[in-house]
């Protein structure tokens, strides 16, 4: 154990080589894994091997630098995805349900946004020649995947059918408008995950569920606006499209790859059209991203292991959370520590 301890100590020096400076950031998130999901899973993937299980290690615990942070918000000791999100993205504490706004923004009042408004990394990024890109299993507007480049007083205004009237009455941009419309930069390059609905309007058939339409009230197609803003784009909802996507030809890409929330890993199996992986999308990013010299920014989150959490469900949160560890590990074989932070 001395000597295995000496290894990994020099293991750790040579992997984080001092005096370097990042040119591409990469952010995973785990939504809801905590140290005990994180134990669980360790021991389940080891077991799945035929192993004990404890002698395993996830592709992250493997990084060379560990700490613990607190996850509190200004009104909340169990804090909510859009608060906790924020405080990576934006730097600062603030009130749950809140994206891109500091502590001054009462929730659900859209009237006090630009007073509370705090830039996010993503716009940052982009307005210093960056690319950028968000990777998610959940719907592309839900809170962590919104907090990257959203300012709303509310996470639940993912379309505006969700707006109060007052709000919808002023145009106040809901949450997937405000991703078609960010401004920062050329926009944002990259956008993986689910959530269509929130894209399409009440009169437009799923291009997967015939049976189901879009959400929107308010008659806007945001696939054919986030087309007409980024030309040259690609819109892609299905596993095939996005493997057949070549990064050498291909500029701008938005897939949504369900209705709402993306397949669990266990589930991912059984869907309809075909669903990438969270590796696969975080492999098909990183090489679309790589292409800019000024370098990147991409979040991947693994936003289900939380939802499965809240389900109760032990077996689809561990395996979301080996899945979410798949796609570390793909991200450290395609990158160089030595001008690529990548941070879970």
């Amino acid at each position: 154990w001395f000597e295995s301890g000496q290894a990994a100590v020099a293991r750790a020096r040579a992997t984080a080589p001092p005096g370097t400076r990042a040119r591409n950031v990469i952010l995973f998130i785990g939504d809801g894994m905590g140290i005990s999901t994180v134990t669980a899973a360790r021991i389940l993937e080891g077991q799945l091997r035929g192993q004990p299980g404890e002698e395993n290690m996830l592709a992250f615990e493997e990084l060379p630098h560990l700490a613990l942070a607190k996850t509190y918000s200004v009104n909340m000791q169990v804090s909510d995805s859009a608060a906790t999100a924020t405080a990576m993205c934006s730097g600062v504490k603030t009130k749950a349900y809140v994206l891109g706004l500091d502590e001054s923004a009462p929730p659900g009042d859209w009237t006090t946004v630009e007073a509370s408004r705090r830039r996010t990394l993503f716009e940052k990024a982009e307005e210093r020649g960056l690319s950028t890109g968000i990777v998610t299993t959940t719907r592309v507007t839900h809170a962590t995947p919104a907090a990257c480049y959203a300012h709303a007083p509310h996470r639940n205004w993912e379309d505006d059918t969700w707006l109060p009237d007052e709000a919808r009455e002023a145009e106040f941009p809901d949450i997937a408008r405000q991703l078609v419309e960010f401004s920062a930069g050329d926009g944002i390059d990259v956008v993986l995950g689910g959530g269509r609905a929130q894209f399409l309007r009440r009169s437009q058939q799923d291009p997967e569920y015939p049976e189901l339409t879009g959400a929107r009230g308010d008659g806007r197609d945001l696939v054919a606006a986030w087309q007409a803003r980024r030309p040259g784009g690609v819109f892609l909802w299905n596993r095939s499209q996005l493997a057949a996507v070549d990064p050498r030809e291909i500029g701008p890409v938005l897939g949504l790859f369900e209705h709402s929330h993306m397949a669990f890993e266990a589930d991912r199996h059984e869907d309809v059209g075909g669903e990438p992986s969270l590796t696969e999308m975080t492999v098909k990013a990183i090489e679309l991203l790589q292409r800019n010299p000024e370098g990147f920014v991409l979040m991947v989150e693994g936003g289900r292991i939380d939802q499965a959490h809240h389900l109760g469900n032990a077996y689809r949160a561990l395996t979301d959370t080996i899945e979410f560890s798949n796609a570390v590990r793909a991200a450290l074989a395609l990158t160089d520590p030595r001008d690529t932070l990548i941070v879970v």
